[in-house]
């Protein structure tokens, strides 16, 4: 396919059906920060205004989708060098137009789950998993899952996930609504780049109708959420529990949680 143009870490392409491929090239994991949120957001800005696109086919280089925010990282991975917040970004990632498909080959943890709610569907393999293990670590969800999860899982399915922080295997989570369709590792990227392509040969206007009456409010929804889960997030951060989760992810052992 020939080449749209790179945003980041971000390796756009667009085929003569009316198709992009925007691939995440930080492997294996994909790890998250605020400057790949911002270049996802440019990316399917510029793909919204370009009139040779109708569906977008969001994809990542590697073993995973993207594992979740590198704790590791000495760099700060929320705010970037314009000042903005990453929850900011995210706001403009849901705010874009054109269909989304996610290609979800391996783990979609934390922010990464709520980076591959972002789209309109999702297409994952078995060897997939999703979780949204924020309890786990110490501290509140975020991006936006307050809004995404429940309207796919339902509020109650929702709750369980977010205070467990349980990890589903991709079986589960397509029985769960968390992904749409299950098929085989290998075949992941085609058949998110199929439905892409069935979505790109309905009538683009209709389309945007359907997809406005759809979704149309659901930025302001996520801007509202990630405005509460950004404060919790500061908030609980700064507490011990916090720390022994990041130590005890770290260690690979339980975490022993005190309450404070």
């Amino acid at each position: 396919m020939p080449d749209f143009g790179r945003f980041g870490d971000v390796a756009v392409t667009l085929d003569d059906g009316f198709v992009a491929l925007a691939e995440v090239q930080r492997p294996p994991n994909n790890f998250f920060d605020h400057a790949l949120i911002a270049s996802l957001a440019d990316a399917f800005e510029a793909l919204d205004a370009e009139a040779g696109c109708r569906a977008i086919v969001l994809a990542s280089d590697g073993r995973h989708f993207c594992a979740g925010a590198n704790f590791a990282s000495k760099e700060p991975a929320t705010t970037g060098t314009s000042g903005t917040h990453l929850y900011d970004e995210a706001v403009r990632l849901f705010a874009t137009q054109t269909p989304v498909v996610a290609a979800v080959q391996g783990a979609a943890i934390g922010g990464g789950l709520g980076l591959a709610l972002m789209p309109d569907f999702r297409v994952a393999a078995p060897e997939a998993r999703f979780s949204a293990n924020f309890a786990r670590l110490g501290f509140h969800h975020g991006f936006g899952l307050s809004v995404t999860l429940p309207r796919l899982v339902g509020p109650q399915a929702a709750a369980e996930l977010l205070y467990t922080g349980r990890r589903l295997k991709g079986e589960e989570a397509h029985a769960l609504g968390l992904c749409d369709r299950l098929v085989a590792l290998a075949d992941v990227r085609d058949e998110a780049h199929a439905l892409a392509a069935e979505i790109a040969t309905s009538a683009p206007l209709a389309i945007a109708s359907i997809r406005e009456t759809l979704r149309g409010g659901l930025a302001d929804e996520i801007r509202t959420a990630t405005d509460r889960e950004k404060a919790e997030q500061d908030r609980l951060q700064r507490t011990a529990d916090f720390k022994e989760g990041t130590r005890a992810m770290a260690e690979r052992r339980a975490p022993r949680f005190e309450g404070r």
